[in-house]
């Protein structure tokens, strides 16, 4: 049986969509027969202290040189170059989308990710990317050279189609964990500026792990006179949300970039008509037929959107019905484990 040690920051269990790849991955690769010893990386990333750093050069060293070693790009990426080039061997990278990409940093701080990134990936020996998007992007502006990298797109499970709310009032659900890439304070403004009836917008998503962000979302809604409109659930359990999926009438993502978009993903799986931006990849991850599409960070063009689908049944019938006779295309989470373990029994000739 091939072995891999498989390096993640943070909480394996927190509920983000890189940390669902995660687990996911962890618990397919042994369906592929590979071994697969997780290291809990420091917390700190992607903003390592000095400690997080020595104590990452000390988990990291007890790998034994032959041993496949994949690193999630949340750590990855900020590795300094000496730490990257010193790792043990066979060395694979996950990318789920560069950090330099995160919304929010400052010039300073995204030329920092991106050099740090730049650097550490050249030491890698291969490179798993989350979606075509993010391969092109480390291909032109990283130096990673094709032939290094594999996408493996997020699986999905199978999914029942949505009952939708039977509802007179449309039910609108958008699912993420606040921050300021998901763009949740533009779909505010979006909403803000439509008539207050006929919808209701739950946002699903951890409110805690950016709170200055959840507190100027929360204060976005009451100063627009919104709290009998929009709820924010916080962190749901995996059942809460499917029954969220289930009973919603239109899927909204106001993402201002996504290296992917599993939420997307899922919205299809559960035949959701849907309103998304075309930031990175979300626009790739969803057929034409079965969304409205709207550039990032576009006010109006995402209050028309939504309001389209609000005021029209039959578009909602006919994009719904799109999602669902598009599902079956999805990967399944078996054929992304597959694509991995192709690469780590590669490398581990």
């Amino acid at each position: 049986m091939a072995k891999v040690a498989f390096a993640v920051p943070g909480d394996l269990s927190a509920a983000t969509g890189g940390y669902a790849y995660a687990r996911e991955i962890i618990a397919g690769l042994a369906v592929q027969d590979i071994d697969v010893a997780h290291i809990a990386l420091p917390a700190g990333f992607p903003r390592p202290s000095a400690n997080d750093l020595a104590e990452t050069e000390r988990l990291l060293a007890h790998v034994s040189n032959g041993t496949p070693l994949l690193i999630d790009g949340l750590a990855f990426g900020a590795f300094p170059a000496d730490l990257a080039a010193a790792l043990p061997q066979p060395l694979i990278a996950l990318v789920h989308h560069p950090l330099a990409l995160e919304s929010g940093l400052s010039v300073e701080d995204a030329q920092h990710f991106r050099e740090t990134e730049r650097l550490a990936l050249a030491a890698a020996d291969r490179v798993i990317a989350a979606s075509p998007t993010t391969a092109a992007e480390l291909t032109n502006a990283y130096d990673v050279s094709a032939d290094r990298i594999t996408v493996a797109e997020p699986g999905t499970h199978p999914r029942q189609r949505s009952l939708g709310s039977g509802s007179e009032t449309v039910q609108l659900l958008s699912v993420g964990a606040i921050s300021e890439r998901k763009g949740f304070d533009v779909l505010v403004t979006a909403l803000a500026a439509s008539p207050k009836r006929n919808w209701h917008l739950t946002i699903a998503g951890d409110t805690e792990r950016n709170a200055d962000t959840t507190a100027a979302i929360a204060s976005k809604i009451t100063a627009h006179d919104l709290d009998n409109n929009v709820t924010m659930t916080g962190r749901v359990s995996d059942e809460e949300l499917a029954a969220l999926y289930r009973s919603s009438d239109v899927f909204v993502l106001a993402s201002r970039y996504e290296g992917y978009g599993m939420v997307l993903a899922e919205a299809i799986a559960n035949g959701l008509p849907i309103v998304t931006t075309t930031g990175g990849a979300a626009a790739e991850t969803v057929p034409d037929a079965a969304a409205i599409k709207v550039p990032p960070n576009a006010v109006e063009p995402l209050k028309d959107a939504i309001l389209r689908l609000v005021e029209s049944s039959n578009e909602r019938q006919a994009r719904a019905d799109a999602a669902w006779n598009f599902a079956g295309e999805l990967p399944t989470w078996k054929q992304t484990c597959a694509r991995i373990a192709s690469v780590i029994k590669e490398v581990s000739l």
